[in-house]
């Protein structure tokens, strides 16, 4: 009986480009990802610049940007079960478009109607958040599982880079244009987002000791479940994995608490401590390059333990809020930015490409959203608690104790079994 040899298969995968940053379908995800990314943090500046031109009151500015937050929460959840039901590369096109369209509306209402620009910001965010959960699934689905360690890195390069390009961008060209123009500047950086990625064509992940007690999958012709029932399943299926609740919750930890306090005293031990803004605009700046750095180590680095390795990263974002507390150089407090920017992105990148190899590809999508859920919608809860937390129990007590939670979730997390390798066996080596 004919079979496929073994060698055959090996040869087939030899013409496949040795660097990611050679494959041209990676490339064209990664260029839709950062201009996502770009029109993502330029929004809330050129919002600002509104303010200062008085076209928008600093009133009409929070409401706004907390629909651009309502949008994205409301919408990432049902991006996972529709890029999980449909073409992950169509969910990307029509989220985009729908945040391309929201772009000239907001332009619209500048100065006229504050209704007009809410409801825009809503469908703004809800583009953004149902494209997030499909741009994760696609990158799993564009790239060989070899290869999605390094994928990630530069997908994470790209993100924390539009951080700084993209305000900074929008100041050079605010200097040329006006707020409206700037605004369909956005629109088109979403355009790109919505037109540049290509169809994934990487087949779904092989049967391993990871997904071998996997559900097999119904045929395609049988009945879809209802919404509810989808995300259920993404659900159970993220509860298979106790790494993945394990980093989860560790993450939520360092984001209500550690993240979440130290954006509200960083301005204000900058101010009062040292006198200066400069301390304030030195930390954050060297947190974003921190992370580029982590981002740029862990494309190529594969630690032996990849998971508890990534969560001693996720801890190492205690040091920000310790050096907030203690009375140091300024110097210090950016250097511990610094350092909390490297680990960040040292968890980060193991974590999304565990996640895509570890979960059932057809579940990937919803899974992706939980986590960005917790992510993104965490953040605000945390907000709005610290500042009467420190009011009540005074600055310091409070980075204690939040420096404290950054440091001991992570290392609890590692201690639950498959959290050592972000799974149930040590990750593949990269070809």
């Amino acid at each position: 009986m004919a079979t496929t040899p073994t060698p055959t298969t090996a040869k087939a995968a030899a013409p496949q480009p040795r660097s990611v940053l050679r494959d041209p379908a990676f490339l064209r995800l990664w260029a839709g990802t950062t201009a996502s990314g770009l029109a993502t943090w330029a929004l809330p500046f050129v919002l600002g610049l509104a303010v200062l031109h008085r076209d928008l009151g600093a009133a009409g500015l929070g409401l706004v940007l907390a629909a651009r937050t309502l949008g994205f929460l409301a919408a990432v959840a049902v991006g996972g079960v529709l890029a999980d039901r449909h073409s992950r590369r169509a969910v990307v096109l029509w989220s985009a478009l729908a945040a391309a369209v929201a772009a000239p509306l907001l332009a619209a209402g500048l100065g006229r109607s504050l209704v007009l620009m809410t409801a825009a910001a809503a469908l703004a965010g809800a583009g953004q958040g149902a494209c997030r959960p499909a741009f994760q699934a696609l990158t799993a689905e564009s790239v060989e599982p070899g290869r999605r360690q390094q994928a990630n890195a530069a997908m994470t390069m790209s993100v924390r880079g539009s951080t700084l390009a993209g305000p900074a961008l929008t100041a050079l060209l605010a200097a040329f244009l006006d707020v409206g123009a700037l605004l369909l500047g956005i629109g088109l950086l979403w355009l790109v987002a919505a037109l540049a990625p290509a169809k994934g064509t990487v087949a779904a992940t092989p049967v391993t000791a990871a997904t071998a007690d996997l559900p097999v999958p119904a045929a395609e012709s049988a009945p879809r479940a209802g919404f509810r029932t989808e995300f259920l399943e993404g659900m159970r299926e993220a509860r298979r994995h106790p790494w993945f609740l394990a980093g989860l919750a560790a993450l939520a930890a360092v984001i209500t608490l550690g993240y979440s306090a130290t954006s509200v005293a960083l301005p204000l031990i900058s101010r009062d401590r040292y006198g200066t803004e400069w301390v304030l605009a030195a930390a954050m700046t060297a947190f974003t390059v921190g992370a580029l750095g982590g981002a740029l180590v862990i494309s190529r680095w594969r630690p032996r333990s990849a998971g508890r390795a990534a969560l001693a990263g996720l801890a190492a974002y205690g040091l920000a809020p310790l050096s907030l507390m203690l009375p140091v150089h300024p110097v210090v407090v950016v250097a511990a930015y610094a350092v909390a920017g490297i680990g960040i992105e040292l968890f980060n990148v193991p974590w999304f490409t565990a996640t895509q190899r570890e979960v059932a590809p057809d579940k990937l999508a919803r899974v992706s959203s939980l986590d960005f859920l917790v992510s993104y919608g965490l953040a605000p809860v945390g907000l709005a608690l610290i500042a009467p937390a420190i009011e009540a129990f005074g600055v310091t007590a409070v980075l204690g104790a939040c420096a404290g939670a950054c440091f001991l979730v992570p290392a609890a997390a590692a201690l639950v079994p498959t959290a050592r390798h972000f799974g149930r066996t040590a990750a593949p080596a990269a070809r």
